[in-house]
Order: structure tokens, then C-alpha cells, then sequence
């Protein structure tokens, strides 16, 4: 994450096998889950190959049925199908805006295990930039490697830390700031401070040209700790000791969806229980829910 002058965040572990970077496997092994349902909104052959490449999370399932109770697990079970929906909803929104919006660069922010580069369909010319911690993309060149896994676009991986000059990283590995290009924060926010969230939204501003898009998630919650005791938080500390309010940013955070949409953007804020309605599964608001300020906000920069 970031830090240092007004760009400070939770840095976590090193690789994969603590703080922040524990949270990717736990993304990946929702999407093998994801993928091996009957009803799978999405399809990710390379997600439990992730997770069983991983000591740290040895014994976790890839299937509903190897989960404790299935899907009335409040883990493996509603938490997995919220990420299972959110992939496929960002995933739809990257490959409409490259194939009806025209942009031929993607930048995944804090990429992770995202195995995108390697699963969508994308359209002649597309260049996919991964941004994530060295350590992080190495153990998924170690598993990839080991899989006959070709990529279907041009990737090209961008070994930098937040906390360093990652624009100047971006733009040496080939990132053309005049061409329009198409930013993912996906479940990064969350982990920034208010100064570091606005940090990278204005830095995504000042790079993208005429016709870019942007999707990030974002909390709306006034208090995190009003959800400490949610089944969604007490699960995931309990069955794999990750404590996610102990990394997430607990400070107020900023309107970075006005923000934008003062400097021209135009944005659509959305609930994730709006597309389950849309697509007839998913997470459905509950008691106590953790999941009640979660906003998915999807942005299209100002055209000429």
C-alpha cells in the first residue's frame, strides 16, 4: 500500500502469505468456489491452483462442498458468492469498455491474483499493465508457469509498490497517457488511508486521456467497528485468522466518486445487492450486515 506524505497505508505482508496480501488467496480461492458452482457466474480455472500452491492456506476449500455447512457458511458461502459476483461484474465492465469504448489499455491496480490477462476475451491490440508488489507477482509467475495458461491479450506485469513512483513504473513499462485506457481498483481502497484513496484517484485522473473508464470499490460505512461482531467478519477471523478490520483503514474516507465527478467525470455508484437482483444470485442484505456499505463506483472520464 502506500505511504509517506499523504500516502500513507496498510502495508501487511510482504508476499502472499500474511497481512494484506493473505486477502488475495482469500479472492482466489472464492473464485475456484465460484467456478466449480453449478450456477457459476464466472469461470476461473486458474484461482484454486493459487490457493493449493500456497502454504498459508493449506486446507482451505475451492468448492462450496468442501466448506463446513456449504453455503450457509458465512465465509465460504455468502462472503465467496459476494466476490464471485463482484469479479463477474467487473469483469463485464472491462471488456465492454474495450470493446464498445475503444481503450486498448488496461491497468489493474493492486493486481493480485487476478488471472484477467489470461481468461477474458479480448479484442486485437489489447495491452493488459499489472501493478502489484514484486513478491506478490512472482508466486503468480511461479504457478502460472507450471500451468499450460497462455494469455489472450498482451500482459505486462509492473513490479512496484504503491508506496514507490508507480506512475513512472506504468509509464516505463509502456503506458501511453494520451491513449484512453481503462483503470480496476478492485478491493484495494479499503486498505488505503483517506490521503492515499486520493493520492490514486488524482493520479488516475492525470493519466487517463478523453474516453478512459475507472471501476473501484469503496466503503461507506461511518464506523467499521459497528460490524465488528457480523457472522461476515467473525467467520473469516475465526476459520482462517484474517482479521479484516484490523487491516482496513479505519479512518474517515473521502468521496472519491464526487471527487471525480468534479473534475468532469461522469460516475454511477452502485450497491452490490443491486446485481444480484440483475443477475437472480448472490449476496441478499441481511441483519448485521458488513456488507451494507460496500459500493462498487464506475467512472468515465470527460470527453472532448
Amino acid at each position: 500500500m502506500e505511504d509517506g506524505e499523504g500516502r500513507t497505508g496498510r502495508a501487511g505482508g510482504e508476499g502472499v502469505d500474511g497481512g494484506v496480501g493473505l486477502t488475495a488467496l482469500l479472492v482466489a480461492a472464492a473464485r475456484a468456489i465460484e467456478t466449480h458452482r453449478h450456477d457459476s457466474l464466472v469461470q476461473d480455472v486458474y484461482a484454486e491452483h493459487f490457493v493449493l500452491a500456497a502454504p498459508a492456506c493449506a486446507g482451505w476449500p475451492v468448492r462450496v462442498q468442501e466448506a463446513p455447512d456449504g453455503d450457509a457458511n458465512p465465509l465460504w458461502g455468502r462472503f465467496a458468492r459476494y466476490f464471485g459476483l463482484r469479479t463477474r461484474v467487473l469483469d463485464d465492465f472491462l471488456l465492454r469498455s474495450v470493446h464498445t469504448g475503444g481503450a486498448r489499455q488496461v491497468v489493474l491496480l493492486g493486481a493480485g491474483l487476478d488471472s484477467r490477462a489470461f481468461r477474458l476475451d479480448w479484442p486485437p491490440g489489447c495491452v493488459i499493465f499489472e501493478i502489484d508488489r514484486k513478491e506478490v507477482l512472482a508466486f503468480k509467475h511461479t504457478v502460472l508457469d507450471g500451468l499450460p495458461a497462455t494469455p489472450t491479450a498482451a500482459r505486462v506485469p509492473v513490479p512496484v509498490d504503491l508506496r514507490a513512483d508507480w506512475a513512472g513504473a506504468l509509464t516505463d513499462a509502456g503506458f501511453d497517457a494520451a491513449a484512453p485506457s481503462v483503470w480496476l481498483a478492485e478491493g484495494l481502497l479499503f486498505y488505503l488511508t483517506a490521503a492515499a484513496e486520493t493520492y490514486l484517484i488524482d493520479t488516475v485522473d492525470r493519466l487517463s486521456a478523453p474516453g478512459s473508464a475507472l471501476a473501484f470499490e469503496v466503503k461507506l460505512d461511518k464506523d467499521l467497528l459497528e460490524y465488528r461482531d457480523s457472522p461476515l467478519y467473525t467467520s473469516t477471523a475465526q476459520q482462517i485468522g484474517i482479521d479484516l478490520l484490523s487491516l482496513f483503514d479505519r479512518g474517515t474516507r473521502p468521496d472519491s466518486a464526487g471527487h471525480l465527478a468534479g473534475k468532469g467525470w461522469s460516475t454511477s455508484v452502485r450497491t452490490p445487492f443491486d446485481f444480484t437482483r440483475h443477475h437472480g444470485r448472490g449476496p441478499s442484505p441481511e441483519q448485521n450486515d458488513a456488507l451494507a456499505g460496500n459500493r462498487w463506483v464506475f467512472a468515465d472520464s470527460p470527453r472532448p
